[in-house]
């Protein structure tokens, strides 16, 4: 086929469609602005459209081996004293389900580490110009190389540098939903390998997952936007985190000392991205940066199905981009807008804003359980 396609981004939408490009022909490159995957993630589900593609690629085995074996969720007070709970079954498949919980980054390494039979991966370079005619994309690396490409693909998440270039100012499509996440490893679980801790005070949640003996505490708060906030200011986010859980969070103060220690933390706000198209002539977007409902929104899983069905269209019209492009969105709308409706309600039973509401979530776990 030897058309040409760069991806920016190496996370698991960008590693699922360059396996899938590669595998159906193209000459596939992958651009990633950090020098190495990131360690930091909360685990998260593969679970539906997605399941029959990591199938395909022959990952599965790989990652049920690195899945995590929980089942169950327990509410519990600063003691560590049990309030409630709930068989996590409740939003799963259930008994014999072929779905996996697996920590971010062995997903994302699992599925580049398959990529690489078909890709080049290019690290710690990222695109700065983009420029396109009819017959393909020039691209201007950060590095000072430029290089043509039949098509581009921004794979590069929620803040998005290609969407930047391209689309607009992240503000334009960006909706602050009213929530911080920070997530980051740390030292041990507190309940046992088959069970999430939750701890909850009005607005605000701190959960310690298991992940398989790689114990991964997430902070969860309700906050109002902060302005012009740098994605990449660890200290701040830090700062931001501290002063949301101040006061007496008991056994969990532990945890936050060790957030205050950490030399890498996932943090960011919990948000909408919607626009009105996804691709502009030889240029679209995948994952995140075209749709993200980010924490919420089952975003691997939509990730990867996205991947798989981008590519299906690609192979189907390789000269024809925007029949390719527009088929892919239309198809794959079907599966987001739902997610993106869907927020309100998961942020009610995580992150209670009020003492009545977790009185309330409690007594409604009780009952699904």
């Amino acid at each position: 086929m030897n058309k040409t396609v760069l991806i920016s981004g190496a996370g698991i939408a960008g590693a699922t469609l360059a396996y899938w490009l590669g595998r159906n022909g193209f000459d596939v490159t992958v651009v990633e602005r950090a020098s190495a995957q990131r360690s930091s993630g909360n685990p998260i589900d593969v679970k539906g459209p997605a399941v029959d593609v990591v199938e395909s690629m022959g990952v599965m085995p790989e990652l049920r081996a690195a899945g995590s074996e929980v089942d169950r969720m327990s509410f519990v007070d600063a003691t560590g004293r049990t309030r409630s709970g709930l068989r996590l079954s409740a939003f799963q498949g259930g008994a014999g389900s072929r779905e996996v919980e697996v920590a971010r980054a062995d997903l994302a390494g699992i599925l580049l580490e398959a990529a690489k039979e078909f890709a080049e991966i290019r690290w710690a370079d990222s695109i700065s110009g983009i420029e396109q005619d009819a017959g393909g994309v020039d691209i201007t690396f950060d590095s000072g190389a430029a290089t043509r490409y039949d098509y581009v693909i921004g794979a590069d998440g929620l803040h998005s540098n290609v969407r930047k270039l391209l689309f607009g100012a992240e503000s334009e499509f960006l909706r602050h939903l009213g929530m911080y996440a920070a997530t980051l490893p740390v030292e041990k679980a507190f309940g046992d390998e088959r069970e999430v801790v939750m701890f909850n005070q009005p607005g605000r949640a701190i959960t310690v997952h298991p992940s398989k003996g790689k114990a991964v505490a997430a902070f969860l708060f309700r906050r109002t936007p902060v302005p012009d906030l740098d994605h990449r200011d660890l200290a701040l986010h830090k700062r931001l985190v501290a002063d949301a859980f101040a006061g007496e969070i008991g056994i969990f103060a532990d945890v936050l000392d060790q957030l205050r220690a950490a030399e890498d933390i996932y943090f960011d706000s919990v948000s909408r991205i919607s626009l009105p198209h996804w691709s502009i002539g030889r240029v679209a977007l995948l994952g995140d940066a075209g749709s993200s409902l980010s924490l919420f929104g089952d975003g691997s899983t939509l990730a990867i199905a996205g991947a798989h069905t981008l590519a299906q269209e690609l192979a189907r019209t390789p000269d024809q981009p925007r029949i390719a492009f527009d088929t892919y969105e239309r198809r794959h709308r079907v599966l987001v807008e739902p997610k993106q409706r869907g927020f309100r309600a998961a942020e009610a039973f995580m992150v209670p804003a009020t003492s009545a509401g977790i009185v309330a979530r409690n007594a409604a776990a009780r009952f699904m359980r």
